[in-house]
């Protein structure tokens, strides 16, 4: 059993496709396989099955080996982003007291969220706070100057 060349285009182009679904950097590498596996194949140097095979992991896993860090970091996975940043600057209530150098919780936009005080400071249970960032899925906060109430 053989394999054709337009078979690896056609898994080369379902891997980028995940790629883009994903941006996981893992499927590129292996379109990069499948793809050089189709130039192989088309070009008759892999006729059967398994050099096919033996070409496409091969391929694939020495791109990911030499390649992967530096996509990683060329596309920026490795930097901090911070998730919901449209909440910073918005307005909260305390629900449940946020103890000194602990959590509690405050409601935004109907929901509940972990809060924790920027300062550290206590912070009693219905003071109107103000979103200062947030720190993975907790809300980092502090109270509204008396002018801002």
């Amino acid at each position: 059993m053989e394999f054709s060349a337009q078979f690896w285009v056609l898994v080369a182009v379902l891997a980028l496709i995940a790629e883009l679904l994903t941006v996981s950097f893992f499927f590129m590498f292996l379109a990069a396989g499948a793809a050089i596996t189709a130039l192989l194949t088309w070009m008759g140097f892999t006729t059967e099955a398994v050099s096919q095979l033996l070409c496409f992991s091969l391929v694939s896993l020495a791109t990911m080996g030499a390649f992967r860090r530096y996509a990683v970091r060329f596309f920026g996975k490795n930097k901090r982003v911070e998730e919901y940043r449209d909440f910073v600057g918005h307005r909260a209530t305390v629900v449940e007291s946020i103890p000194r150098d602990g959590e509690g919780r405050v409601s935004y936009r109907g929901s509940l969220w972990i809060a924790t005080s920027e300062d550290n400071l206590p912070i009693a249970q219905g003071t109107s706070v103000v979103i200062k960032r947030m720190d993975g899925i907790k809300v980092v906060v502090a109270p509204l100057a008396q002018e801002e109430q």
